[in-house]
Order: structure tokens, then C-alpha cells, then sequence
């Protein structure tokens, strides 16, 4: 696994951003997540809530419902973590002023840039694509039914004929079997 993939295995989607963990993030830089977040705390200011946030309870235990790690139930987390941006551990680059924090954060730049173009090439796509054969089975369900009710409408004039010609039979049928009045002299009856 080259670099640029072992960066993007650790980019996760939380609150509908793409971000990565504090503890991630301290092992690629090579310190302490300790360490890391104390410079963070130090430069406060520099990290807005665009730039980075801290887990709650509940996204804790989803996160760590997702990664299969060792064999302790808190994953070696004694509160929650704190996630950056993309924006957020750009900033990171300026706090933790070091060549490997710097050649560290070039690459994290790198993924996040490769993922958000992948994501929004729409050849490969998958969202796009799903969107795209939704619309055609759309369209095609509505042509079914169109023709459907074209079929329904051909069949209910047929039925009206059939019924139309139904009556008039009957009613010829009626007048054939109706007693006529005889033609001509009617004897009386002999006692």
C-alpha cells in the first residue's frame, strides 16, 4: 500500500465531511496524539469549527464500530477525538512546524485533492451512474404506463361496441319473439 492510499484509508466521513483523526494524524507526524493536541489547544484560534471538531459520545462508538481494532472496548481512546478538515490539518502544517509535518501534510493535501476528484469525476462516479439508470427505468416505468393506459382506453371503446352491439341484438331478439297479430280472417271456434 503506497502512501497516498494509506492516507486515504484513514480519511473518514464524519458529519458529512471528509476528515481525519487526531490519533491518525499524530502517528503520520510522528508524536504523541498528546502532543499534537496540546499544539492544537495552544493555537486555538487557528481552528475554527470548519476546521475541526471533537466526537461525540455517539460518533465515537459509530467510528469505532467501523474500525475492527484490538481487543480493548475503548480502542485506547480516553475521550472522544478530535477530527480536522481538510482545512483544518492544513493549518496543522503551521502548528507543528517540522520538515516531517510539512513532507507529512504535502501528502494528506494529495489525498484529500485525489479523493475530492474522484469523487466528483462523473465517468466513475457510482452516484451519478445510479442516478442516471433511476432516470431510465423512470422514464420507462412511465412509457409502461402510458402504453398501459392506451391499452385501457382501445379495451373500454371495444367493450362499449361490444355492448352497444350486445343491446341492439336483444332488442332485435325482442321483437322477433314478440306474439304477432294474425293476418287476415279469424274463424270462430266450434263447440
Amino acid at each position: 500500500m503506497n502512501q497516498l492510499e494509506l492516507i486515504q484509508s484513514k480519511i473518514y466521513e464524519i458529519r458529512g465531511q471528509k476528515v481525519m483523526l487526531d490519533r491518525d494524524l499524530a502517528e503520520m507526524y510522528g508524536v504523541e496524539t498528546r502532543a499534537l493536541n496540546q499544539a492544537v489547544k495552544r493555537n486555538i484560534d487557528r481552528f475554527p469549527v470548519d476546521f475541526m471538531f471533537q466526537l461525540t459520545d455517539e460518533e465515537t462508538e459509530i467510528w469505532k464500530s467501523q474500525i475492527v481494532i484490538t481487543n480493548s472496548i475503548k480502542m485506547g481512546v480516553r475521550r472522544n477525538p478530535y477530527a480536522f478538515t481538510e482545512l483544518g490539518v492544513a493549518m496543522l502544517s503551521s502548528v507543528l512546524n517540522s520538515k516531517t509535518a510539512i513532507q507529512i501534510n504535502m501528502g494528506i493535501m494529495r489525498a484529500f485533492v485525489a479523493m475530492r476528484q474522484l469523487i466528483t469525476s462523473s465517468s466513475s462516479n457510482p452516484v451519478h451512474e445510479l442516478q442516471k439508470e433511476v432516470k431510465e427505468l423512470k422514464e420507462y416505468i412511465e412509457e409502461v404506463f402510458a402504453d398501459y393506459n392506451d391499452i385501457n382506453d382501445d379495451t373500454r371503446m371495444q367493450l362499449e361496441l361490444i355492448n352497444q352491439t350486445l343491446a341492439e341484438l336483444q332488442a332485435q331478439k325482442r321483437m322477433e319473439n314478440k306474439p304477432r297479430n294474425p293476418i287476415g280472417f279469424i274463424r270462430p271456434e266450434k263447440k
